[in-house]
């Protein structure tokens, strides 16, 4: 399977990962400009962007990336001087244990879009689902009290049925914006039923969207959007992906000092009841070897 391939593998199944490509590099180093990766957020590369030293500085920047969603263009250089075209702009790591090479590698970070799931086949419902479309956001549309697993937002737009059921639902699995599509007199007939804590009502709006003067579906639509939008963008609302964000550790390689992201495929020896991470293989050596002359 190829990187493209298996790009679009981890997208369609709504998986987080950073995409690395090499953009330049300096000899001598054993990747070239062109060679690509997959970091997972556990920290596993699929792919090849440079050894086991620029491994773990690559490692460490994607993950970076992946918590804020911001692309970031690395440059690893060998500790000490190096004539190395600049790069205004770049984040800089003087890696120890490098060969002698420099490289220069573009990590941009593939996060899944919002996913909104939408309850009902109203005029207001359709209009949303169509607005969605054009945010890029994926939308899926199922008028049970199930399936809100891994939804960013949830809007209920049924006029009437099991309303309550599906905002507890929604509740229940952690949607962080749940908008029920109702009259203000409805709508906290609605809430009043469910007897939610203050935290849970927080999550649930309803009269539903900003306060725009909306009146046909397709404004409706759009004052939904608009709230969902400022919810993702400056009120805390978290795109879920199907893999989730595990916590990511880190340790001090004890030879050459740098911090190296623990996951699957980092150094690692474990001696007694104590375990060691390494940057690479060199260093794990030395580390081994001076134990065992101790």
């Amino acid at each position: 399977m190829t990187i493209a391939d298996r790009a679009r593998q981890l997208r369609h199944d709504r998986n987080s990962f950073v995409h690395a490509t090499v953009v330049r590099a300096q000899h001598p180093t054993s990747a070239q400009a062109g060679d690509e990766a997959i970091l997972l957020p556990d920290g596993t590369i699929e792919g090849f962007v440079g050894g086991q030293c620029a491994q773990s500085s690559v490692r460490k920047a994607a993950l970076g990336a992946l918590q804020t969603g911001q692309s970031v263009l690395l440059r690893v250089l060998p500790d000490g001087d190096v004539h190395f075209p600049d790069a205004p702009g770049a984040c800089v790591v003087v890696n120890p244990c490098l060969s002698g090479g420099a490289l220069e590698i573009f990590l941009a970070p593939q996060i899944p879009s919002p996913l909104v799931r939408i309850c009902g086949d109203t005029p207001i419902a359709r209009a949303l689902q169509q607005v969605c479309v054009v945010l890029g956001y994926e939308v899926r549309s199922d008028d049970s009290a199930t399936g809100f697993d891994g939804a960013t937002a949830a809007v209920i737009a049924t006029h009437g049925g099991a309303e309550a059921e599906m905002i507890r639902a929604a509740l229940d699995a952690g949607v962080g914006y749940i908008g029920l599509v109702a009259s203000q007199v409805r709508g906290a007939s609605v809430l009043e039923s469910l007897s939610l804590n203050e935290s849970d009502l927080s999550k649930v709006h309803t009269p539903v969207g900003l306060p725009i003067g909306a009146q046909t579906p397709a404004e409706i639509a759009v004052s939904i959007a608009a709230e969902m939008i400022s919810g993702i963008r400056s009120g805390g609302l978290v795109v879920i992906a199907a893999d989730g964000q595990p916590t990511v550790t880190t340790a001090l390689d004890p030879i050459c000092g740098m911090t190296v992201t623990v996951g699957p495929n980092t150094v690692h020896l474990r001696i007694g009841e104590q375990d060691h991470w390494f940057c690479c293989p060199g260093c794990r050596t030395t580390f081994a070897s001076a134990q065992a002359d101790a």
